[in-house]
């Protein structure tokens, strides 16, 4: 491809291009998910995905900011369950190709929930960012005749309430906001100190909900996961993943688990990888990163036939809270998904928004009307926590 650059931006197409001197000038690099190693971990684990990274510039050539872009086949198949009836309306409409996968240039992280997709170093102007940003994606586009031909939406991801008033920047170049599932996060009180802390603020249904989990799940064996043992344990859990991403409504694109092979090599113990274990079977696992003053839940898998059984999701879902309150962190974010069980253990919904536009303008048109058919799957919100006097 063509990365031909301008007076206010920078292309890439792979991280080794970038130079040191700007992820020094930007001061990204504490934040897990604009560190060059978690960049290049995926890059090299998922060739069916085109990696492109913008560096924008102000007026002497300094950084102000980074995106990185990613161009994905989504398959039709992905869209499930509640979800089907979009899919049907979008064929319907030719909104959504019929025979082919939708090839979709996302800004944002494709297998992490949360505003992991651009980076904006401090005192900058993010209005001014994002529309530059909107204007380097056309760019990018524009160079690139045979790739713009096969494009069909681009698709930025994932912003909270507090940064709609900048992100609606976005509406200006055609991009209509929808709503998608909330990333469900869990804000650790400073008096938790041990699990018991946070077991002995709960209201009695939920703290012997907890306990039950513990028992059940008691004949589990946990092992953490190192770079001695995990090419032995990989195929299992790739298992694993697989069937719980086959029973989500919406999944952008699969991740490939030998990605954690790089994840653990630089993070060492910041990275979290834990299987669980029942008569010598792995049946179940969990990973999750310390990022700066929070842990952040990434993939699980699970034996679902043994799930009930042995308590073996809500025991990962505690063995998070615990290792947050262990490491003194100050927040859990837990993704999305599964959202009513999260909030049995205290997590609350974090409202996102991605934004969408169709390349063609008749199209964009009608996907506004389709877009704002899209909510989140309501689910029954829990109060596990007693009031505070």
């Amino acid at each position: 491809m063509c990365y031909t650059n301008t007076n206010t931006a920078l292309f890439f197409s792979s991280i080794d291009e970038i130079p040191t001197e700007i992820w020094q000038d930007l001061n990204c690099t504490q934040n897990f998910y604009f560190h060059p190693n978690y960049l290049k971990s995926l890059e090299k684990n998922h060739p069916e995905i085109t990696f492109t990274y913008i560096v924008l510039i102000d007026d002497d050539k300094k950084p102000t900011a980074i995106a990185n872009l990613k161009i994905v086949d989504f398959h039709l198949n992905f869209i499930k369950n509640d979800l089907e009836f979009l899919r049907n309306i979008g064929k319907k409409m030719h909104i959504i190709p019929d025979n082919k996968p939708l090839k979709l240039l996302i800004c944002g992280n494709i297998f992490v929930s949360g505003e992991h997709g651009v980076y904006i170093k401090q005192n900058q102007d993010k209005n001014a960012i994002l529309k530059e940003l909107a204007e380097s994606i056309n760019h990018f586009l524009n160079l690139n005749k045979g790739l713009k031909k096969k494009i069909d939406a681009f698709l930025i991801k994932d912003f909270v309430k507090e940064s709609l008033f900048i992100t609606d920047e976005l509406k200006g170049f055609n991009y209509h906001p929808f709503s998608v599932e909330p990333n469900m996060k869990l804000k650790l009180q400073e008096n938790w100190q041990t699990f018991d802390d946070y077991l002995a603020v709960m209201k009695t249904k939920f703290r012997v909900k907890a306990k039950k989990a513990f028992s059940l799940s008691e004949n589990l064996k946990i092992e953490d996961v190192t770079l001695d043992n995990i090419d032995k344990m990989l195929p299992k859990m790739t298992s694993l993943y697989e069937k719980v991403t086959s029973k989500a409504d919406f999944n952008l694109a699969n991740f490939n688990l030998e990605t954690y092979k790089g994840f653990k090599s630089k993070l060492g113990d910041n990275y979290i990888l834990k299987t669980y274990w029942f008569h010598n079977k792995i049946v179940g696992f969990m990973s999750g990163v310390i990022n700066q003053k929070s842990l952040d839940a990434h993939f699980v898998g699970i034996d679902y036939q043994l799930n009930k059984k042995h308590a073996i999701y809500q025991r990962i879902l505690y063995d998070y809270v615990e290792i947050a309150i262990s490491k003194k962190l100050k927040i859990i974010n837990f993704g999305r998904t599964a959202s009513e069980i999260k909030s049995s253990i205290g997590a609350e919904p974090q409202d996102l928004t991605m934004y969408l536009r169709h390349k063609k303008s008749i199209t964009n048109k009608i996907l506004k009307l389709f877009l704002q058919r899209v909510q989140p799957t309501p689910f029954r919100q829990n109060f596990p926590f007693k009031l505070k006097n």
